[in-house]
């Protein structure tokens, strides 16, 4: 049994979870904030959406904590943390996400 690193549940987010209308991946997007394992085999992501009235957002948040747990089966609970501090801005994105959504 192996516990993921905080790098690899990033990359398992990024991989699979996207922003159902911007269509790109939401660590990109900046949306992750934290990753955290614990000894107790649980998985705590601290993370926001793009604005509060979010259509996606429940999907968003479904998709993070389902592919999660597929990509790591010995991962027991993956806990989400929505917060709105600090608020998400453009700024967050990386710098390929603005270049694609013409940002600059």
């Amino acid at each position: 049994m192996s516990l993921p690193t905080n790098e690899e549940v990033r990359e398992v987010i990024r991989a699979r979870v996207k922003d159902p209308e911007l269509m790109m991946n939401i660590v990109d997007l900046g949306l992750i904030y934290d990753v955290d394992i614990t000894p107790e085999k649980t998985v705590e992501i601290t993370m926001t959406l793009t604005s509060p009235g979010c259509p996606a957002g429940p999907e968003i948040i479904t998709n993070v904590q389902r592919e999660t747990h597929s990509a790591f089966p010995d991962v027991e609970e993956v806990n989400i943390h929505l917060t709105w501090s600090p608020f998400w801005n453009p700024d967050m994105m990386s710098e390929e996400a603005k270049e694609e959504l013409g940002i600059f």
